[in-house]
Parts: structure tokens; sequence; C-alpha cells
């Protein structure tokens, strides 16, 4: 019989439930919520509130579409860190219920381990040791993975994230949010040489992007000063000059990564993977250095619940349950869930 997982994603603003069977995914739904982009960001108590008039319906149609019933499934998982607790509230306290009455196994998921293992999703998949870039809105991260479950992280951001990065620099030249994809954007249609930004002198293989921002901010102040609509006149140039500092700061500390460990099987993660211009630079460096590169598909970047599945297929397989008392938390080290 087919071990048939639930998972559920809630970590953020985005209501996700997949299904995995024996580790191929039958369905992925996500349920967006388009109410914070009025308030240029997400709202928590909002985000929580939509989470619980989501739930029911996307966990019905990820059901419906993997062509499965209630009582098919094997376990129950949801992502139990990090995120926004009052989000994470609402699906931990769904999948514990629902696990509870069905009487099947509970697998908590760090959402940061599950965004590297969107790489094992679908084939080829990275063979072990393998290096992953995970790069989202809150986390940057060089990770070093042994195995599905063993992960260290070896490099970290020391302030700012580096999606954080590109949705400040959204917000000071003017762009709605959200505004890193939109930075992606104009940049397809820019000369990424034309501005030059600093690239931050950190040791090892951390990262830092607050001083990249104030940089940034300093230079948009300066030239407008100058001419009031610099930052529309010059939109293209100036967010491909961003995302290309943006992205060289994050391959150099990747080949210093892949340099020291000796390891050429280098993914990426997270919803900034989905960047074109990151996608292209790591096919680029990735033929200079000799890397076997893997790069999930756009619907596995950013939040999804195919990733917290696709853990929890291997959680299942190790005998990694979590009992009924388990409580999610806003943060936790991989090594804690």
């Amino acid at each position: 019989m087919a071990v048939n997982i639930l998972a559920i994603e809630s970590s953020c603003d985005d209501t996700g439930a997949a299904v995995i069977a024996d580790g191929k995914m039958l369905s992925n739904i996500i349920a967006g919520q388009a109410v914070h982009e009025q308030y240029g960001g997400v709202v928590p108590e909002l985000a929580s509130r939509a989470h619980q008039e989501n739930i029911v319906p996307v966990v019905d149609l990820a059901l419906k579409k993997a062509g499965l019933q209630l009582t098919d499934l094997s376990a129950v998982a949801f992502t139990q860190s990090p995120g926004l607790i009052g989000s994470l509230l609402v699906g931990s306290c769904f999948a514990k219920s629902l696990a509870l009455a069905l009487d099947l196994p509970l697998i908590g998921v760090h959402h940061m381990q599950a965004h590297v293992l969107a790489n094992f999703i679908d084939d080829p998949k990275p063979q072990f040791p393998c290096l992953c870039l995970t790069v989202s809105g809150g986390h940057t991260q060089i990770v070093l993975c042994e195995s599905p479950l063993k992960m260290t992280v070896i490099g970290e951001t020391t302030d700012d994230a580096a999606g954080e990065a590109f949705d400040k620099s959204a917000k000071l030249l003017g762009l709605p949010y959200p505004g890193g994809p939109l930075v992606d954007k104009h940049a397809r249609e820019g000369n990424p040489e034309r501005f030059r930004f600093p690239e931050p002198q950190i040791p090892g293989l951390n990262f830092s992007f607050s001083g990249l921002k104030t940089a940034i901010l300093y230079f948009l102040q300066e030239n407008q000063a100058k001419q009031a609509d610099f930052a529309a006149a010059n939109m293209a140039d100036i967010c491909a000059s961003i995302q290309h500092r943006i992205v060289t700061i994050l391959m150099n500390k990747l080949v210093k990564a892949s340099k020291e460990t000796g390891i050429s099987e280098i993914c990426i993660a997270g919803g900034v993977s989905a960047n074109s211009g990151l996608r292209k630079a790591l096919e680029t460096y990735g033929a200079q250095h000799g890397w076997n590169v893997y790069i999930p598909k756009f619907e596995y970047c950013t939040d999804n619940a195919a990733m917290i599945a696709i853990t929890a297929h291997y959680k299942y397989l190790a005998g990694e349950f979590s009992p009924l008392d388990t409580v999610p938390t806003a943060r936790a080290a991989f090594s804690a869930i």
C-alpha cells in the first residue's frame, strides 16, 4: 500500500496543501493573500485570518486533485517552524486535529529544510553531499547537505536577507509590494554595469546586505536631488545594477563554499531562487567551475506545500514523527525540528 502524506504549509501568507505518494507529488495547491498589497507588506493578523478561511478548501482541493480520500492517508505533515506564529498555529492546529481524528502519525517540518529538499521533488536530483544556496525574504544561507535529513548551515546573513534587499530596494524605487519580482522584471531590460554598488567584505561564508541597502538609499537620494525623476527615468538600469550586485554577492560566497568543501553538486532554493538573474548566474558559474547545477521549478521556489510533503516523505521513511503536543515556533534551528 502506498504511503500517502498530506502536507500543509502556512508559515507566512500563502496557504498550501499537497499530497505525496511514495515520493511522487500528486497535488500542490496554493492560495495567496492579496489583502497585504495595500499595506506594503504582510500583516500577521490578517494573514492568520486568511489562513483560517483558506485551509479547508485548499486541503479539500489537494485531496481531490490527488484522487484520494482522508481515509487513504498514511500521515499528516505541517510546517512547524520558522514563520509567523499566528499563521503557523492555524496550520499546526488543523494538522494535529486531523491526525488525531484519523489516528495518523504527525510530522512537523522545518520550513528552511523543506526549501532545500524542493530540489528532490523532481528528477534529476542532487547527489550527496551537496551545497544549497537558500535565499528567501527572511533567510540567506549556504547549507551543506549530507543526506535528506542531515543538514548544516555553513554560512548565513548577519543582518538583512537577500530577499529583504530586493524588497527594500524596490520600496526605495517606489515600486509596489511585493517589490522583488518587479525589480527582476525591470532588470531584464536594463544594463547591469551602468551603476556600481559596493560588495560587503564579510569574512568566511557569511553574508551582509544592510550596507548595500544603505548605499542604494544614498545613491538614490543624491541623484534625485539633482533630477527629481531620476529613479523613474533610469528604472531598468538601476534595477539591473542592484540585482547584479545582489547576485554576485551570493555567487561569490557560493564559489568560496564549493572550493572550501570540494563539493560540486550545487543547488538553490527559496523564494529568491525564482529570480531570473540568480538562475542564469548559477548556470553560468556552474559551467565555469564544473558544477552539477540543480534549480527547482518556479512553483517549488516560493512557499508551497510540495516542499513540506517531500520533507515529510523522508522523515516518514526514517520514522521521525512528532507528538500531538508539538507546538510551532517562530524560530528554530534545523536540528530542533
